[in-house]
């Protein structure tokens, strides 16, 4: 594949230039982007859209630029999109002048794949609105800069714009990147969607915009981990087999839901609207059961409490209509048919495709959006405050729900839901605990964290060895003896890397997640640095380390994580 890949080194493509390309319909797309540019700002994006290119090209691309902010909000390019397969291959096949740069350029590529992003065309991998880059020109210009980079130089990018490559030392990073950087004065909801249309920001999440996504693997883990400790600290138990955990949202990060909740061995139930996405992780073996129908979701969750089989069910219509079902089982049958609660819309962004009100049928609510901005504002606002009375009711009946960190209390609050502590003269705290806050922060507190690992060799036989050895260190360090809070955490992240494999986590690169604290940490950090000295792991594909010294392209040397 290294043939293929060369053309990452030629930067734009330019000569000749590629015909207009429609974007592949075939493939879930971000909806329509809102925006209110006067006349002269609509020409000013088109400018900085045409400031990636030679004069020679303008009137090629203009009138096209323009048709793609009228059409869609924004300027994608799509004449641009990349012609070959986009994934994490191989670190070896990357044209690149030393690993740390192939490293990123892998990263970019696993971030952009069509089974990793949300919206791959619109360089979005997760959250709605999680951009790589702003548009295809500055994904080809970065590889190129990428290609060049030497061990002396680092890139510098700007909300998806690279600044170009700055002098710098081996030790330096190879790469600065910063997203989404407004003066607070200027950092209102319509100050950003207008800034995002104009070319000159863009919101990064957290891992999009960085490059290190791994795949929604590392949120299946983190809701695995979530759901286990709230099972202990809500519902008092260590065994999750029997209990119901109830959610929406199934598209990039939240796609990990019905996985996390078999793991952690209880009754998943998620919500999504889009059939897309619904049939994506079916696909992937993510989720097991699609039901349209609410009757047949509730004698699904009735099956599978009865015979306690940890089970993925996913309701293809809103959530609303299923929290209120729920209400309706109890308040007709007497019967709580959940236990644990929960929210991963992307409610960071509820008025721009974040959140689908109930009232509105999917590809409806899609052309209001598109069409009239304002009534598709009411209509999530309204169904915002029909979620929270439902999960209300179900939390007086002894359900358990929290905030999961994607601004759910903070935009139902701002739409007049009732999510506010009664008596709080403030009027500033939650009826319901932020996961953050309520759950993580008790294991972070125990200096617990994400350790994140790929394989880029591409190899999965890689993957298995990591798996090994993150088994054996954590076995080792329970058996020299830790406080009951601390092996609680590692008797989770045990049993999470030992069933890893079984249930296909990998989507994209071949990579791994798991929570340690500073010991494991260092002691998984410092076997992996050996296992890549002594050959055990590859840094290429199926080659000893010496085979791969003498194939090296000219610059790159063999170094360890610890280097």
């Amino acid at each position: 594949m290294a043939a293929v890949l060369e053309v990452l080194s030629r930067g734009l493509p330019l000569e000749p230039l590629p015909p207009p390309c429609k974007r592949d319909e075939a493939l879930p797309h971000a909806p329509v982007r809102s925006h209110n540019l006067t006349a002269p700002e609509q020409r000013l994006a088109v400018q900085n859209a045409l400031r990636y290119f030679p004069p020679s090209t303008h009137r090629a691309l203009a009138l096209e630029f323009e048709s793609e902010l009228r059409e869609y909000g924004h300027i994608y390019m799509y004449r641009f999109l990349p012609q070959f397969p986009v994934r994490a291959y191989p670190l070896r096949d990357f044209p690149a002048r030393n690993q740390h740069a192939a490293a990123i350029m892998l990263m970019i590529l696993n971030n952009l794949d069509p089974e990793v992003a949300q919206f791959p065309q619109e360089l979005v991998t997760y959250g709605g609105n999680g951009q790589v880059f702003s548009n295809w020109a500055q994904f080809w210009l970065t590889m190129q800069y990428l290609s060049q980079m030497s061990e002396e130089q680092t890139l510098v990018m700007c909300s998806g714009h690279p600044l170009g490559l700055f002098p710098s030392g081996a030790a330096a990073p190879r790469a600065v990147i910063t997203n989404g950087m407004v003066i607070p004065n200027y950092s209102s909801r319509q100050n950003y969607d207008n800034m995002f249309a104009l070319g000159v920001t863009m919101f990064g999440q957290m891992t999009a915009g960085s490059y290190c996504y791994i795949g929604p693997q590392g949120i299946v883990h983190g809701t695995t981990i979530t759901v286990l400790n709230a099972g202990r600290k809500y519902l008092g138990t260590e065994d999750l087999a029997g209990k119901v955990f109830v959610t929406s949202g199934l598209g990039g990060m939240s796609g990990a839901q019905p996985k996390a909740a078999v793991i952690a061995g209880c009754i998943g139930v998620v919500a999504e609207v889009s059939l897309e996405a619904l049939e994506k992780r079916q696909a992937q073996g993510w989720l097991h059961k699609i039901e349209r129908d609410l009757d047949r979701v509730i004698r699904r969750i009735r099956e599978a409490k009865r015979t306690k089989k940890a089970v993925s069910i996913g309701y293809h219509g809103n959530v609303v209509s299923l929290w209120e079902r729920l209400v309706e089982e109890k308040e007709k049958t007497g019967e709580l048919l959940v236990d644990l609660g929960s929210d991963q819309t992307s409610c960071h962004n509820p008025y721009n495709g974040g959140y689908y009100p109930v009232q509105l049928e999917y590809v409806e609510a899609q052309e209001v959006l598109a069409m009239e901005p304002d009534r598709f504002r009411s209509l999530v606002q309204a169904s915002l405050v029909r979620q929270v009375a439902a999960i209300n009711k179900l939390a007086e009946s002894g359900m358990f729900f929290w905030d999961y960190g994607n601004a759910f209390l903070l935009e139902a609050r701002r739409a007049g839901a009732d999510v506010g502590v009664q008596g709080d003269a403030t009027g500033l705290n939650f009826r319901y605990p932020s996961y953050v806050q309520d759950i993580m922060g008790d294991i972070f507190s125990l200096g617990f964290g994400p350790f994140r690992w790929v394989c880029t060799s591409g190899s999965p036989d890689d993957l298995h060895v990591t798996d090994q050895l993150a088994v054996r260190i954590m076995e080792d360090i329970l058996a020299e003896g830790v406080p009951p809070v601390v092996e609680a955490q590692y008797l989770d992240n045990l049993r999470w890397i030992r069933e890893a494999g079984q249930h296909h986590l990998v989507v994209g690169s071949q990579a791994r997640i798991l929570y340690s604290d500073r010991v494991g940490r260092t002691r998984l950090a410092l076997a992996f640095n050996s296992s890549v000295r002594d050959g055990t792991l590859q840094i290429w594909r199926y080659r000893t380390a010496l085979e791969t010294l003498s194939e090296a392209p000219p610059g790159w040397r063999f170094t360890t994580v610890a280097e």
